[in-house]
């Protein structure tokens, strides 16, 4: 049992997605985390993201691994599944059971030193295989449960609250999984909320793997002068790739965005998105001058953020391996097991 428990009491205004739940319905425990850490902002997007889109809670999947982030999925959605694995095992145990059960929206919520050591080789077959899930890292540079060593993303240079300076190279998520075929990658920082909920919405909704990779500052180990993952360092150098919002499936909104200024395009619902023009010459489909300009905003110590791939060609593991439509999990056990007579005269092919 959590420490803290929300109260259920909800106030009548709240409103209501289209399912008619108010977001204290997609919300979880209190957290314990420390006051003022990024990953309970992004807690706070997560569940917005899921209200808006009216997801289904018991439809649901939430997987972590270890560390700070991995206690994200215990602060949203108290009536989703939940699985809990060991240090960098999410991807694999994510795979296992999007394999037996399609039909369910995976959330894997990992760390950089979850996701960027430990658990390295399982996420990038994790993206190699396409599998259908959203995986956000909640990236600090730190390893916060173990009072603040550099984690495998912490930049070259970048002090600890100690003092003393990172000398390796970091591990950058997003150009790792522009090297090895992902299909979505974003990166966001928890302290915009504005650009990370639309992030997230367009991840659940895409047909494949969707890595968001969100700056998210420790604030007892790496929110001091000289981090390059602090509030204020992220802030002055945060520069957006793409201005971002979220728009479902309907009847084509047509409008004309200006190359100066802010164009406001007026929704099916009423709501109003306003659009800037994308730095020139950006294509987030055409992988190659990603990550050109990607390395050339490193090269100047700026941090990019927004939707910054999309391939939406790519079957998912599922397509790839030609599954049935129906879940694993819904098939009958005749069917799944059809008896040694039927696996004799299948291996009986090979011979």
């Amino acid at each position: 049992m959590p420490s803290i428990v929300k109260p259920s009491a909800t106030h009548p205004s709240l409103q209501r997605n289209a399912l008619g739940m108010t977001i204290r319905d997609y919300e979880g425990s209190m957290s314990t985390l420390c006051a003022g850490c990024g990953h309970d902002s992004v807690t706070a997007a997560i569940v917005r993201a899921l209200w808006e889109i009216s997801a289904k809670p018991h439809m649901i999947a939430k997987m972590s691994g270890i560390g700070c982030s991995s206690k994200t999925p215990a602060y949203f959605v108290n009536g989703a599944h939940g699985f809990n694995s060991a240090h960098g095992r999410m991807p694999p145990i994510a795979t296992g059971a999007n394999a037996a059960n399609r039909e369910l929206t995976y959330i894997g919520i990992s760390g950089d030193g979850d996701s960027l050591s430990i658990g390295l080789g399982h996420l990038c077959h994790a993206i190699r295989r396409n599998v259908r899930m959203t995986y956000i890292i909640e990236n600090n540079g730190v390893y916060g449960l173990t009072k603040g060593q550099f984690s495998a993303s912490a930049d070259v240079g970048s002090k600890s609250k100690r003092g003393e300076a990172n000398r390796m190279a970091p591990i950058d998520p997003v150009e790792l999984g522009l090297s090895i075929g992902a299909t979505f990658l974003a990166r966001s920082f928890s302290g915009d909320k504005e650009q990370l909920v639309p992030i997230l919405k367009a991840a659940i909704a895409h047909r494949g793997f969707a890595l968001v990779d969100v700056i998210s500052p420790c604030v007892t180990f790496n929110d001091h002068a000289g981090s390059t993952k602090s509030y204020l360092h992220t802030r002055q150098h945060q520069i957006k790739a793409t201005e971002t919002d979220f728009v479902p499936a309907a009847t084509e909104v047509l409008a004309h965005i200006e190359q100066e200024g802010v164009t406001s395009v007026t929704m099916h619902d009423g709501s109003v998105v306003r659009f800037t023009a994308t730095p020139k010459g950006y294509d987030p489909t055409d992988r190659r001058a990603v990550v050109t300009y990607l390395h050339e905003r490193e090269s100047e110590g700026e941090i990019v953020t927004g939707l910054l791939y999309l391939d939406e060609t790519v079957g998912d593991v599922h397509e790839m391996n030609q599954t049935p439509e129906t879940a694993l999990a819904r098939v009958p056990y005749e069917k799944l097991c059809p008896g040694a007579a039927e696996l004799d005269r299948m291996q009986a092919e090979f011979r």
